[in-house]
């Protein structure tokens, strides 16, 4: 056995496998499980309409998991991208409302997502108040500030334009249909699944090839090591929780778009969804550990789950019991891989 870049590897019919690419494979395999097991139950499950369905929900679980395993990696959590989410669709939705162009209004929600993140850095960084308590009240203000520049009442009347990249499509075939009318032949591949693909593979460059995520790493593994060997310790925290909630933000701008209405009351509890998608995926709350590809394969687990929970019929309450426990194993999992 030997110990590589705080990976174990682990000889398997004559050829090393990381401990990391192992825990991906068991990842990968249980998404495929839980989609054989979902389509043996309803045909439905596998039709293109429901497969693009999972590809919607799934985008904005995959954009919030992505920011937080940056967090995650460099040994710190968010709590707070739920309510962030919220915030920062209710502030495009609100400067489209009073008239702004909608890029723009929803370039300020990101922005305002990007500056929620940067509290919490600098509460983390500066202040050295654990993140846990940090983006706990971030949490608190985040929701409270959303609730209250809306009244608590949802944005509606946005119009069309708002509603494009949570509804928009690539690749939509339309043609006539035998009555005269015209019929989607092929419905596209959404807008948000393409941004999460973008976003994902720019995330994994950044990890692998550039040198903040190289100290990102460094940051997570060993804290004081990566001091002393020039890595600036607090600027790269404090980027981390920024690109979190710049992404909290983008996300809450394509939830918002979809529903084509700004909703204060949105993102409760997606933080757990996010933190679930980034440990199922391989990242340890240990620091040091994680991959966006193995945070995409998490929340497309998480995504399957709900979306084969509900055509079953199971209530939402039997499913946060489910997502609990698959949370807790998640954790246990990374518990026995740290330990080892």
């Amino acid at each position: 056995m030997s110990i590589e870049v705080d990976r174990l590897v682990v000889p398997l019919a004559g050829v090393k496998i990381s401990s990391d690419a192992l825990h991906k494979l068991s990842a990968l395999f249980t998404l495929f499980m839980l989609v054989g097991l979902f389509a043996f139950g309803n045909a439905a499950f596998l039709s293109v309409g429901n497969g693009l369905t999972v590809l919607l929900q799934t985008s904005v679980i995959g954009l919030l998991g992505i920011g937080m395993t940056l967090v995650i990696v460099t040994g710190g959590i968010d709590l707070s991208v739920g309510s962030v989410l919220a915030l920062s669709g209710t502030v495009a939705g609100l400067a489209v409302k009073a008239g702004m162009p909608v890029p723009l209004g929803m370039a300020m929600g990101i922005v305002v997502g990007a500056l929620c993140g940067a509290v919490n850095g600098i509460v983390v960084t500066k202040m050295r108040i654990t993140p846990f308590v940090a983006t706990l009240g971030m949490m608190l203000i985040a929701r409270g500030t959303a609730l209250q520049i809306t009244g608590a009442a949802p944005i509606s009347q946005l119009g069309e334009a708002f509603g494009k990249l949570g509804n928009g499509s690539l690749f939509r075939v339309i043609g006539m249909g035998s009555n005269g009318l015209p019929k989607v032949i092929f419905p596209g591949i959404p807008y948000p699944a393409i941004l999460l693909v973008v976003i994902a593979v720019a995330v994994g460059f950044m990890l692998r090839r550039r040198s903040i995520g190289r100290h990102i790493y460094a940051t997570g593994s060993n804290e004081e090591a990566a001091r002393l060997s020039g890595v600036a310790v607090d600027r790269t925290k404090l980027a981390a929780y920024v690109m979190s909630g710049a992404l909290a933000g983008l996300a809450g701008i394509v939830l918002m778009s979809r529903l084509v209405t700004a909703q204060p009351n949105e993102g409760v509890m997606y933080e757990l969804d996010a933190i679930a998608a980034a440990v199922i995926g391989g990242a340890s709350l240990m620091g040091g550990v994680g991959t966006v590809s193995g945070t995409m394969i998490g929340a497309f687990i998480i995504g399957v789950l709900r979306n084969g929970l509900n055509m079953a019929g199971v209530s939402a309450f039997i499913q946060q019991i489910i997502i609990g426990f698959v949370v807790i194993m998640a954790v246990y999992v990374d518990q026995l891989r740290s330990r080892r």
